[in-house]
């Protein structure tokens, strides 16, 4: 007899792309994932530069945001906009490209953020 729930599942479909194994549907209509998933946070905003694995070139970093993937994805968009360069968000680390920590913690601290710079 099978249980209820498997540990497999469909993933992907040519037709959909990419799906939830949980509810199967396409992952922009997956009401399952409408979760908020927040990191885990102690209310302190962390601003480093890095540049490990990215062959010398380095990265502002920005980790402990208490903020959900979209509001994540805007508060990127306004960071790379005010340093006028590239960037991404991956994994609750917005990451913008180049040299940018006093930039970031000026722009986060006007939005009330508490801000401290981390790493050397």
């Amino acid at each position: 007899m099978k249980s209820q729930k498997s540990s497999g599942g469909l993933v992907y479909s040519t037709e959909l792309g990419r799906t939830c194994p949980e509810c199967r549907q396409a992952v922009a209509q997956c009401v399952c994932g409408k979760k908020v998933n927040l990191a885990p946070s102690d209310g302190i905003v962390r601003v480093s530069r890095e540049t490990k694995g990215r062959k010398g070139k380095g990265v502002t970093l920005v980790k402990g945001v208490p903020l959900d993937d979209e509001a994540l994805h805007q508060l990127g968009k306004q960071l790379k906009a005010a340093c006028g360069c590239g960037g991404t968000v991956k994994d609750g680390v917005v990451e913008v490209q180049g040299d940018h920590v006093d930039t970031v913690m000026a722009f986060l601290q006007k939005q009330g953020w508490t801000v401290k710079r981390s790493g050397g």
